[in-house]
């Protein structure tokens, strides 16, 4: 069977599309291009605004014209929460958020058969974390790792709680499993990901936590560099940032989710800190990483928000002084308390307000480039063009240099320049 798949959303989604790629690799199966001809097509879809979830049945409505002899199967966040949806696509196998083994022998199974089938579970009841064999996309140097599952914030805008159910957590050895493969593999570098890896080891209620994560994979990948995904806020306080400096090679680039610089509007969206506390653990993590990157996420318009929490929002960002964020508007979505709240802010104010934002994080992005000049970074090469080698620096800025060759290395580099917040540079021998 030759198969194509593509991916909407997360890293998360990322990481598991992947997987599957490799379970169905391991069964023989046949991995195309999207301008080939498939026997299946595979959508990992997102939900985590009402806009993902058009673009989601946008791309499976495109490629099932693309490929109308294909069998056709979906999964992730969109397909668990949003049933009635998907069953007027006309899919073949309609999987959720879970069982990536299950999908993948259901998918071979109809391909052969050619019956209808759902895979959709109730994610409340989830109770163990699937392993799923870690990896990326063929000939990348980065890898992924999921070591975590599910959310149990409920954060008044967002669906994933409901889409991806309890905190779930990767067995310690079974991390080290997984980091030593990698290791042997070749990869210079893991990305440690999950839903919300900083409520790891949560669910083992034996003090188990993040950091004994980290520890597992430095000793069991020595040399890999370790990157870190998003961090909840309250994760990096002094403790955390002392413990973390000491395990050699973590990238010192960390992205704290913010959504909000505005404590009565972190209030309504019941996000479990304040802007006091984000601010210092942005110092925590400057005291024991100087010249970290710290990039976070930055929601505007939300319910409610009056032009002055927006102002304190502005003042707040540039006070914490980001390398990069990730700013967007407040989208609906449906099924979320802050969908039915009152004082719901125009469109064209929310993408005002962005496009301000966005104009202060672009500021303080090219001020932290600036700030490299001079430096020595250490770069991962991942790909060459026009004899230009790009990588990213361990506080994940692109970087280029003069020169080839560099593929999967990992070179200490002179910052000469900066150009359009990707740094120029020398390699150094």
């Amino acid at each position: 069977m030759k198969f194509y798949i593509t991916t909407l959303g997360c890293k998360v989604n990322q990481f598991e599309s992947q997987a599957i790629c490799q379970l169905l690799s391991d069964r023989g199966h046949i991995l195309v291009s999207e301008n080939e001809p498939a026997d299946a097509i595979i959508i990992n879809t997102c939900a985590v605004t009402a806009e993902s979830g058009r673009k989601s049945r946008q791309t499976i409505r495109h490629l099932q014209k693309k490929n109308p002899d294909a069998i056709s199967a979906v999964c992730g966040c969109y397909s668990q929460t949003c049933g009635s949806e998907i069953d007027e696509l006309g899919i073949d196998l309609i999987g959720g958020s879970g069982d990536r083994i299950g999908f993948a022998e259901e998918l071979e199974k109809i391909y052969t058969e050619r019956e209808k089938k759902k895979l959709l579970d109730d994610p409340r009841s989830r109770r163990t974390f699937e392993v799923l064999p870690g990896g990326s996309a063929e000939g990348r140097t980065r890898a992924m790792l999921k070591i975590q599952d599910g959310c149990q914030n409920f954060c008044t805008y967002c669906i994933i709680p409901y889409a991806r159910g309890p905190v779930r957590s990767m067995p310690i050895d079974d991390i080290k499993h997984e980091s030593a493969a990698l290791h042997a593999q070749g990869f210079a570098e893991i990305i440690v990901t999950g839903i919300e890896i900083s409520s790891y080891g949560m669910d083992f209620k034996d003090g188990t936590s993040l950091i004994d994560a980290i520890y597992a994979i430095s000793e069991s990948a020595p040399g890999v560099r370790i990157h870190l995904g998003s961090l909840e806020p309250r994760t990096a306080n002094d403790d955390f940032c002392k413990k973390l400096s000491a395990v050699p090679n973590v990238c010192p680039h960390f992205h704290l989710s913010l959504q909000s610089g505005c404590d009565t509007v972190l209030k309504r969206m019941k996000r479990k800190y304040d802007t006091a506390l984000f601010y210092s653990s942005c110092e925590n993590l400057r005291k024991y990483f100087p010249n970290c990157g710290i990039t976070t996420d930055l929601i505007t318009g939300f319910p409610g928000e009056t032009e002055e929490e927006f102002a304190e929002t502005l003042e707040f960002i540039q006070k914490c002084n980001f390398s990069a964020m990730h700013v967007f508007p407040y989208s609906i979505r449906p099924g979320t308390p802050a969908a039915k709240m009152e004082n719901q802010i125009d469109k064209k104010v929310k993408k005002e307000r962005s496009a301000k934002a966005s104009a202060v994080a672009d500021r303080m992005s090219e001020d932290f480039a600036r700030a490299q000049i001079g430096k020595t970074l250490s770069v991962l090469f991942e790909t060459e063009g026009n004899g230009i080698s790009r990588g990213h620096s361990e506080n994940y800025l692109e970087v280029d240099v003069a020169g080839t060759g560099l593929h999967g290395k990992i070179v200490n580099v002179q910052v000469l320049d900066t150009k359009n917040c990707i740094l120029q540079g020398q390699l150094l021998k």
